[in-house]
């Protein structure tokens, strides 16, 4: 928990929360998402490989991806800015077991260095979570209590900040 809230996720985007399921968030070809780590814009191009734990198949999840950095840290006006989500996710797979309801979008931080946050929450039942009426101005929270989710039971975030020619040699 400490990273998340010295991260200001706790806070900014999820309530305190005990983390009571593993989920492992990977990038292709093997970056593995830790808090705090900083990504390039190149390796976040394609939606990761997200693995969920959890106690049975049964369990359904539904994994939030959003940054509350949009668009920019200093002025964060439209936050958060939902990224992707996913619903229906069986316990003890990985995301592409579920129902994609709202297309990965490709991080493109243009000012400032952006946290993006996956937030994985336990469903009531499946085919229990609608779609949110639009990306910009998300509200984590908000979006849980409308469909009954409750606190996360796990979440990892990473930065990014746009690339530079100098930083790209």
């Amino acid at each position: 928990m400490e990273p998340l809230a010295v991260g200001r996720v706790v806070g900014e985007v999820v309530d305190v929360f005990s983390p009571s399921v593993r989920m492992i968030v990977t990038y292709s070809p093997n970056k593995q998402v830790g808090n705090g780590y900083e990504l390039m814009p190149a390796v976040i191009a394609s939606k990761p490989r997200v693995e969920i734990g959890g106690e049975d198949m049964r369990a359904a999840y539904t994994l939030i991806m959003t940054d509350p950095d949009a668009p920019s840290p200093s002025d964060p006006y439209l936050r958060e800015h939902l990224h992707w989500m996913v619903t229906d996710i069986p316990g003890t797979t990985d995301v592409s077991f579920g129902k994609e309801i709202v297309s990965y979008e490709t991080p493109k931080p243009v000012v400032g260095i952006h946290r993006y946050v996956f937030i994985l929450f336990k469903q009531r039942g499946r085919q229990t979570v609608r779609p949110p009426a639009s990306r910009d101005c998300f509200n984590t929270r908000m979006f849980a209590g409308e469909n009954g989710l409750g606190l996360p039971v796990a979440a990892v975030y990473f930065n990014a900040q746009r690339e530079t020619a100098a930083r790209r040699r």
